[in-house]
This record gives structure tokens, C-alpha cells and sequence, in this order.
């Protein structure tokens, strides 16, 4: 079908992520399945992905990778789950701030904190230093309950992963303001029920890999 949005994921990869944005939207999707170093770097999937990697998702001919890129996307696309504020709201901005802060400024910091990696001058470095970095958006989350206060939306969806899995990995210091966060946010139904399918997908996967060929 001309409108079918396809998701193309791995059960052990950032795919959970746009997983459970999709669950949250709450629209049907189909699951495409791959694996590292094999279906996922075939020719098949490379004609529509060149970077091999996942998530991705296909829609209308489109392809759509980047988390922050699909969220958005999604967001808009259907607008009646209530996951962005629209063009000409007074929060549209902030949720945009949020959106983009994650890319260009947590996740680069946080793989340069995982990496031991010193990352230059503050003045060459998209997030300026690490602990402002990190200030800047434990004020924010400080506000609550959600990034933009009373509204979750889907940067939320977003941040309550991205900071879930950075903190049980000891990345980003479990403070009680961002496991406040991280505990509601986990605890939504849409979460759970990826977390659930992802395990079902990677038993499957692993019980496969143990079959003789």
C-alpha cells in the first residue's frame, strides 16, 4: 500500500526508540526485521538505506531515518495523538529546542564523557562543556513533570529512553531529577508493551541463531 509506513529495526538496537513512538501514536505500522552484518548491509536494504544502519522507516516512498528526523515526522503526520504542539502554538519553539538539543548537544557529549574523549576548546564544541550541558537540561527537567512542564510530547518519548539507557550505562549521573523523570516516563503503557515485543523479537532471533543450518 502507497501510505503503509514500514519500520525497519533490529530488537537489540536504537529502533525502540521509534518503536515506541510508534506505539504511542498508536497507528498500524509494519516490522521489518534485520540483522548486523547481514540483511542489514545487503543490497536490498542499502538501495533504501545507504548508511545500512537502523532505525528507518518508509513511508510513501520516503525514507525517514535520524531519530530526531522520524520523531518530528511522526509527530506531525499524525497530530491527532497530541505528541507536538502545532506551527503556531506558543511551545512549538521549545519543543523544537528540545528535539534538536538531544542530536546536537547530549548525545555528542555523552559519547565524548562514554569515550573518555577530551573534546576541545568550549568555543569549537557544539555543547560547550559537559556539566553546563547537563545543567541545561536538569533545570529544564526541574520544571516538570514533562520537558515542556504540563504537556508531554514527543520529545519526551525521546528524552525518557535516551536518558534511561545513558544513566543505567553510568553515563549520565543518576540524579533524583532525572530518575524522577525516567521512572514516569518508563512507566507509560506504550513503553512497556515495546519492551515486551522487543524481548519476544530477541528470544526469537536468539533461538534461531542456536538452529544448525
Amino acid at each position: 500500500m502507497a501510505d503503509e509506513l514500514v519500520f525497519y529495526t533490529h530488537p537489540q538496537s536504537r529502533g525502540r526508540i521509534v518503536r515506541w513512538m510508534l506505539e504511542e501514536i498508536g497507528q498500524p505500522y509494519r516490522t521489518e526485521l534485520l540483522e548486523y552484518g547481514t540483511t542489514m548491509k545487503a543490497p536490498a536494504y542499502l538501495a533504501i538505506n545507504p548508511m545500512g544502519k537502523v532505525p528507518a522507516i518508509l513511508h510513501r516512498g520516503e525514507l525517514v531515518t535520524e531519530q530526531v528526523a522520524i520523531f518530528l515526522y511522526l509527530a506531525d503526520l499524525f497530530p491527532q495523538a497530541g505528541l507536538t504542539p502545532a506551527s503556531d502554538e506558543r511551545l512549538r519553539g521549545p519543543y523544537l529546542r528540545w528535539m534538536a538539543y538531544y542530536g546536537s548537544s547530549f548525545e555528542p557529549a555523552v559519547v565524548d564523557r562514554a569515550l573518555k574523549r577530551e573534546p576541545g576548546p568550549s568555543s569549537m564544541v557544539p555543547y560547550g562543556d559537559y556539566d553546563t550541558m547537563l545543567k541545561t537540561l536538569t533545570d529544564q527537567l526541574a520544571k516538570g513533570p514533562y520537558l515542556l512542564g504540563e504537556r508531554m510530547t514527543a520529545a519526551d518519548v525521546l528524552w525518557g529512553t535516551a536518558l534511561a539507557w545513558t544513566t543505567m550505562f553510568k553515563i549520565v549521573p543518576e540524579l533524583p531529577v532525572i530518575m524522577n523523570y525516567v521512572k514516569r516516563m518508563t512507566g507509560r503503557p506504550a513503553f512497556n508493551r515495546v519492551k515486551e515485543l522487543d524481548a519476544k523479537l530477541a528470544a526469537g532471533h536468539e533461538a534461531a541463531a542456536k538452529v544448525p543450518s
